[in-house]
């Protein structure tokens, strides 16, 4: 396998996106009592762009569990690309470095770059131990220990040899063409993200967080895909799932924010993608001065949508019910531009393959309420991930 240049291309899909590629100085975080060196590295390099990813493990920040030893990710990793480029349709606009063969050359692979057959992918949580969990979650709702959570899974596919990054996020963006999607590319990780969710955005002092909750999927028939998004909007059980997801990003957000800053944009906003309709709602603040990127970590991250309420209850449980670390999955990924502003995503609808061990992950979850119905929740992950892999039928 040819030696792969760093690479981070976010997508808007919609004739906009940003290319960060090429090595440069880097920063892996290993511990969370390292947040405070991402700062200095953040600070160091204020007047560059920063591409990276944060893991979900990063999570033991706020439940203060161990580690877990099994990992094949850092918690956290961001480089300075010797190379950034915005691209608008055809234009390519350099805003870091020269080397704009470099462009091209990504620009020149990605577009023709064949999208590769996968075999049906194993379910690491059978249906009957998914079934059950849904029904010990609900139990512990009825018991007071949580009021929502999402619950995930994963499944996988071993012993695969896949030869180009590229064509794996063609496979997702083609069959996603979603708002944050993006392709990122190290030695360890070839990450296919087709994301319809923004985690944080920074603008100036201005932090903005969309969270998602609530799924219908797309009918390629105008009436009926009319309904399916009408049924949505008027979920009683989708709308109380996106409420209490919107309490939590308040309170996250509040831990941050200038006093009386906080306030809901859009509440149960309908967004239709190419495979679903969603719910999203918008939620924002002013930070308080001098606050770091550290700091908005510890008062956000996870993000309020793929953990629950209360969040550290969520985030025990789900470690303690989970067959499989999520690793990258609910985690992020973004950049930061000179001067400090951010934009971070939220890494669903994803296919993350880890090349040094021939594996292939796709997690999947949804939010459980006490009015969850387990079948439908498990059909609802299907849903999901219908357009990114086949599921073993016996599985």
């Amino acid at each position: 396998m040819s030696k792969q240049i760093p690479t981070c291309y976010l997508n808007s899909n919609d004739g906009t996106a940003i290319l960060g590629i090429g090595a440069g100085p880097s920063f892996t975080l290993s511990s969370p009592s390292q947040l405070p060196d991402l700062d200095a590295f953040l600070t160091e390099h204020k007047d560059t762009y920063i591409f990276g990813y944060l893991s979900y493990e990063l999570k033991h920040h706020v439940d203060q569990a161990p580690i877990k030893d099994n990992l094949r990710l850092p918690l956290a990793y961001f480089w300075v690309p010797s190379v950034v480029a915005e691209l608008n349709q055809h234009e390519i606009n350099l805003v870091q470095g020269k080397d704009i063969a470099l462009v091209h050359g990504f620009i020149e692979t990605l577009t023709h770059s064949s999208i590769p057959d996968l075999a049906p992918f194993h379910a690491r949580t059978p249906k009957e131990k998914y079934l059950h969990q849904v029904h010990e979650i609900k139990r512990l709702i009825q018991r007071g220990d949580l009021y929502e959570t999402n619950y995930c899974q994963e499944y996988y596919l071993e012993h695969i040899t896949l030869t180009s990054p590229h064509s794996l996020y063609n496979r997702v963006n083609q069959r996603t063409e979603a708002p944050f999607s993006g392709l990122f590319i190290a030695e360890n990780l070839w990450l296919a993200c087709g994301s319809p969710e923004r985690y944080l955005q920074k603008v100036g002092n201005l932090l903005t967080s969309q969270p998602i909750k609530g799924t219908a999927p797309r009918i390629n028939e105008e009436v009926a895909d009319e309904a399916a998004k009408q049924g949505l909007i008027h979920s009683k059980k989708e709308r109380a799932e996106n409420v209490m997801i919107v309490d939590l990003v308040r309170n996250d957000l509040s831990k941050i924010a200038e006093p009386g800053s906080v306030k809901v944009d859009e509440l149960f906003g309908l967004y239709s993608f190419k495979t679903v309709h969603q719910m999203i709602s918008t939620v924002s603040c002013r930070l308080k001065p001098s606050t770091n990127f550290s700091d908005i970590l510890r008062a956000t991250f996870p993000m309020g949508s793929m953990t629950g309420a209360p969040k550290r209850n969520a985030l025990k449980f789900m470690d303690q019910m989970e067959d499989a670390p999520r690793e990258i999955y609910s985690g992020s990924l973004g950049f930061f531009k000179p001067g400090g502003d951010f934009d971070f995503n939220v890494v669903i609808r994803s296919l993350a393959y880890y090349p040094t061990e021939n594996y292939l992950s796709c997690g999947v979850g949804g939010a459980i309420t006490i009015g969850a119905d387990p079948q439908q929740e498990y059909e609802e992950c299907l849903l999901k991930i219908g357009r990114l892999i086949d599921v073993k039928s016996d599985e």
